[in-house]
């Protein structure tokens, strides 16, 4: 079997270090695995397939020879490298949302666009979490009628925000219990035992840049360059996988058994009939797995096109490591 080549930049960080667990869960064929960050990083050692492996400092050299780069990186860095990793051959896929809005860089989850991969030019972009999770859930019932506009409500796991946003909740929970001072760095405001219904930068029409995601991002994965989307992003006090409330309104009246039959067929999905008694899923039945779980499917009472359901995904995994490996296997399989 042919094997490949293969940097992850950002390595060390919780993206980079889960895309390296998930290309030993995949059996990615690794010829030579180069784990990369910057230079505060450089030196430290990763294991992988039971191996120590010493991260190398991010250089524009540093991608001679690679066959793929998988990003892990705020959008600077990611700028700053995308041009070096091109003119030396690789395939970046990069998880920032950098090249998301480029039209020459396909966006892509590989369940609802996967082919659209193949027409990279050297850059293929890992869409926002949020929206693969959600997309992931209604791309069934698309295919059984065009969506039209969504309303989407998000609960966001803090772990959306790094590793800081972890040791922020951690930290004002033990705080909480023993009486502690409460410190808020990550966050605008106080996230224990609290919701926060703001996450990115306030745009011009009120809404913030998490939340156009949905609907800027949505256009291109599902290939609808007329859909609307309302959406309001919440960072809620869970640690890992995010939730999504939507509701669709389609071109046709799509019944609840025939949105429930798209659904279970659907790759990457899986409908909640009966888990633990109840007939919807929780961030912590999704966690640490690549399927997003779909429930409490029903008919909207304000549109008679419409529907509406509740959605968990592990957005560390499929919506950030998971799908770019996913996209990366793609490629394998192929060449």
């Amino acid at each position: 079997m042919k094997k490949f080549n293969i940097a992850v930049l950002g390595a060390t960080g919780a993206v980079g270090r889960e895309m390296l667990k998930v290309m030993e869960e995949y059996d990615i064929p690794v010829g030579k695995l180069l784990p990369l960050a910057s230079a505060k990083s450089a030196g430290t050692e990763i294991i992988f397939k039971g191996e120590k492996v010493r991260v190398e400092e991010a250089t524009d050299e540093a991608f001679e020879g690679m066959d793929f780069v998988l990003g892990a990186v705020q959008n600077p860095m990611s700028k700053r490298f995308a041009p070096a990793i091109v003119k030396a051959g690789a395939v970046y896929i990069d998880n920032s949302s950098a090249f998301r809005m480029d039209p020459e860089v396909p966006l892509v989850v590989p369940e609802i666009n996967g082919e659209d991969a193949f027409t990279n030019k050297g850059i293929i972009a890992n869409p926002n979490c949020s929206t693969i999770i959600t997309l992931m859930a209604v791309a069934g019932i698309a295919k059984v009628s065009p969506i039209k506009n969504m309303v989407a409500c998000t609960y966001q796991a803090v772990s959306g925000a790094g590793v800081a946003g972890i040791g922020e909740l951690e930290s004002q929970m033990a705080a909480l219990t023993n009486g502690g001072e409460i410190v808020s760095k990550t966050f605008p405001t106080q996230i224990a035992a609290n919701v926060i219904p703001w996450i990115g930068d306030v745009k011009d029409n009120l809404y913030t840049s998490e939340e156009m995601k949905m609907q800027n991002e949505g256009r291109r994965i599902m290939h609808l360059p007329e859909l609307l989307v309302t959406c309001t992003c919440v960072r809620v006090p869970v640690m890992r996988s995010h939730s999504i409330a939507v509701t669709v309104r389609t071109e046709r009246k799509v019944t609840i058994e025939e949105a429930n039959e798209a659904i279970r067929n659907y790759p990457g999905v899986k409908l909640i009939e009966d888990i633990e008694g109840r007939s919807y899923p929780t961030p912590l039945d999704t966690t640490d797995q690549d399927l997003v779980y779909v429930g409490r499917v029903r008919d909207d009472l304000t549109c008679d096109n419409g529907l509406t359901l509740w959605c968990c995904g592990d957005q560390v995994r499929k919506g950030a490591a998971s799908n770019a490996v996913q996209i990366m296997k793609k490629l394998i399989e192929r060449a």
